[in-house]
């Protein structure tokens, strides 16, 4: 199956398979009205002071975020968007810090603990996953636009090996996973060396199984994928994404600065 588009840009968060990452203790014991909700399939993450004496819950059903809000006696729990008297969202920055930052800090984590390929300096102070399937053209292509970046040390590249494309991108994926030196291997690969499969241990296969399963979790559909974290202005780090190739304006983006 094709899975090459254009470029598609946002946010990556994995809030449904994340729905484990709730307010689960005992010390942290839900309302009565909240814990209703939370009964229906609604994962709370986190609570926070609201107006009026109300009490805010950061949650989200089926990927989508939504604040709770629980009536000031507590009996009541209202779902949507709190305004104040001048038409200002006051639910927005709540759930950035209080659902989106902590459920991205996990996938994140997920990202770190996936089997990749590092492409660089390991100590390049700029991090930045991409999903490669070794029969990807445009992958090649975000390889050889990054090496500027990546020859100076400023960038690492880790390649989250995937196979989508064709019948034998699992096997070419296990096959780059599994090399003596994954990293040369890769780097002659991109540079248009031919690439055959060869037979691979059971555990090396099931490390392409794992990074297919992290692709189809988070959402995505096209390679090169690739996510990098930024700083806001309130100093909350957020992941960024980039499916497909990016262009000159999206890649500076991406390595955070200008070419060296």
């Amino acid at each position: 199956m094709q899975r090459m588009f254009p470029i598609q840009t946002g946010r990556l968060t994995l809030l449904a398979a994340l729905s484990g990452f709730a307010i689960t203790s005992q010390a942290d014991a839900l309302p009565a009205p909240v814990q209703a909700l939370a009964d229906q399939g609604i994962s709370i993450h986190g609570q926070f002071e609201a107006p009026g004496g109300m009490r805010g819950y950061g949650a989200s059903v089926q990927g989508q975020d939504m604040a709770i809000y629980l009536t000031a006696d507590g009996e009541h729990a209202i779902v949507g968007t709190l305004m104040d008297s001048a038409g200002n969202d006051l639910t927005e920055a709540q759930l950035d810090e209080h659902v989106r930052v902590p459920l991205e800090a996990e996938t994140w984590q997920l990202l770190e603990e996936s089997h990749w390929i590092q492409d660089g300096n390991p100590d390049a102070p700029r991090v930045i996953y991409t999903f490669t399937d070794a029969n990807c053209p445009y992958c090649r292509q975000l390889w050889q636009q990054t090496r500027p970046w990546v020859e100076a040390g400023e960038v690492q590249l880790r390649h989250i090996m995937v196979g989508i494309l064709a019948p034998n991108s699992p096997a070419l994926a296990a096959t780059l996973l599994g090399a003596d030196d994954p990293a040369e291997a890769l780097h002659r690969h991109s540079e248009g060396e031919s690439l055959s499969a060869s037979a691979q241990p059971r555990d090396i296969e099931e490390q392409v199984y794992a990074n297919n399963q992290l692709f189809d979790e988070l959402g995505l559909y096209a390679t090169p994928t690739s996510a990098y974290q930024r700083e806001t202005d309130t100093g909350l780090l957020r992941i960024d994404r980039i499916q497909g190739m990016p262009n000159e304006a999206r890649l500076l983006d991406m390595m955070g600065s200008e070419a060296p």
